[in-house]
């Protein structure tokens, strides 16, 4: 993937991306910039992607605007996904369950080429922070468990809430914990299965 930092290998420009947005995501916190976003906006998550990835990517912050699949999964075609953040925009937030069903809908948007799950979890934590006054402890979290909980959240989003329910709690200002939701070995884009689909077939 062309990057600002002139890498070609994928497995360097996977370490250098993850070192550089933990060290982004660190300034995002004690910066106080989150607080100056609106929660559950298409914006917030935009600013918040910028914020992590402007010095990686060009696109960092940018709808994109080809298709992506991953595991067989395709998600929103590039065609249809300035209408589908609009909706998404639109889903209310006024409980746990409505926030975790915004989350999962933005999930099937995915609408970065990269840095979506890392950027997401922030985004959440957002909306979840000031309609409950809670944030997800993401060490408490099963990683494989969660892998395969969003892989199925499109069609069963149970299993997802109930691992994220466990997971709730108030210490909303701990930056160690706020960084647990940045930790890359959470995402499940992984360059090997990263398919980039358009006109020309796979890039």
């Amino acid at each position: 993937m062309q990057n600002k930092l002139g890498l070609t290998d994928a497995v360097e420009l996977a370490r250098a991306e993850e070192k550089i947005s933990k060290t982004k995501a660190v300034e995002l916190f004690e910066s106080g910039f989150l607080n100056s976003l609106t929660p559950g906006t298409f914006q917030s998550l935009a600013e918040i992607h910028k914020f992590l990835f402007e010095d990686i990517y060009d696109f960092a912050g940018k709808v994109r605007h080809v298709n992506i699949a991953k595991f067989n999964f395709r998600f929103v075609p590039a065609i249809y996904l300035d209408d589908a953040l609009k909706q998404i925009e639109k889903m209310p937030q006024n409980n746990f369950d409505e926030i975790i069903d915004k989350y999962i809908e933005m999930n099937i948007a995915h609408p970065f080429r990269e840095g979506n799950g890392r950027s997401m979890r922030i985004w959440l934590d957002l909306i979840l922070k000031s309609v409950l006054n809670l944030v997800i402890d993401w060490s408490l979290v099963n990683k494989e468990d969660y892998l395969f909980a969003m892989q199925r959240s499109p069609v069963r989003s149970t299993e997802i809430k109930i691992i994220l329910k466990q997971a709730l709690t108030d210490k909303i200002n701990d930056r160690q914990l706020f960084m647990k939701g940045i930790d890359a070995s959470y995402k499940y884009e992984g360059y090997s299965s990263f398919l980039l689909i358009n006109k020309s077939g796979l890039e």
